[in-house]
């Protein structure tokens, strides 16, 4: 990994930090409803306090998805979206705005298109680096080299299930943070699947990661507030997509400036 390539997801995780707070990542599908919707909902995510935002790439067979995300994917396939078209979306949002936007993506349709013309391009719209949910590090060389080649960063995913050995291999791999993922139980059972996620955000800063960021079915300022004691980052992802779909734009926003209140690690009373 060349230790010269800056991160544009650490620059901004660590702004939020040295203004005492976590960061927030805010997840949209690309191309929900359109392109042009989800452009604006991009910009709407970072002017409302998302310092990060990961742009899913609709994918066929989302095994990774809650019904959620899963619908709304859908809807833009069937509405003819196209896997370049994800970098017309990251270039609207980055011309926009300052936050470091990511593609979150399964590894088919980048080897698909081709793992070095796809980092160029995504370099070239301004993209920050990639998330692959289904990528683990034995099997990415290619991404390494393409990835070190136009300096964008790798996120890996850990889960509360990763032993010791797959945490340190992970945190090596990954550039701009670590996702720990805490598959969400049901209703009710919340403390314990947080309990998880802090166990696992502590074990991966321990296994050397610099910056742990949680996704966890993350919805309300409170679920923000509580991740954001212990995490870098706190991912949001179907709550977006939600809002999206009920309310467009301005919920995107509305939503957004909510969560963010949940943010400081220190939360003066008003």
């Amino acid at each position: 990994m060349s230790e010269n390539t800056v991160s544009k997801s650490a620059a901004a995780i660590d702004r939020a930090k040295a203004e005492g707070r976590a960061a927030l990542i805010g997840y949209l599908p690309a191309g929900y409803p359109d392109v042009q919707a989800s452009i604006d909902a991009g910009i709407a995510l970072a002017r409302n306090g998302a310092d990060l935002i990961e742009i899913g790439i609709p994918y066929s067979d989302p095994v990774m998805d809650g019904p959620i995300i899963q619908a709304a994917t859908t809807e833009a396939i069937a509405n003819g979206f196209r896997v370049a078209s994800v970098f017309d979306v990251v270039a609207g949002i980055t011309a926009a705005t300052d936050a470091a936007v990511l593609v979150m993506t399964y590894w088919n349709p980048v080897m698909r298109m081709g793992v070095d013309e796809f980092s160029r391009r995504l370099a070239e719209a301004g993209g920050a680096g990639l998330i692959t949910p289904d990528l683990i590090p034995d099997e990415a060389s290619e991404w390494f080299e393409a990835s070190d080649k136009y300096g964008l960063d790798r996120v890996f995913l850990v889960a509360p299930s990763s032993t010791p050995e797959r945490l340190e291999m992970t945190v090596k791999a990954s550039r701009g943070f670590v996702y720990a993922v805490s598959i969400m139980g049901i209703t009710g059972t919340r403390q314990a699947v947080s309990g998880s996620a802090e166990k696992l955000v502590a074990d991966t800063h321990a296994a050397g990661a610099e910056r742990v960021c949680v996704g966890l079915g993350v919805s309300t300022p409170e679920h923000v507030r509580e991740i954001a004691a212990y995490a870098d980052g706190v991912i949001v992802g179907s709550a977006l997509v939600a809002a999206v779909r009920d309310g467009g734009v301005d919920a995107v926003g509305k939503l957004t400036k909510d969560l963010s209140a949940g943010l400081r690690r220190e939360t003066a009373q008003a």
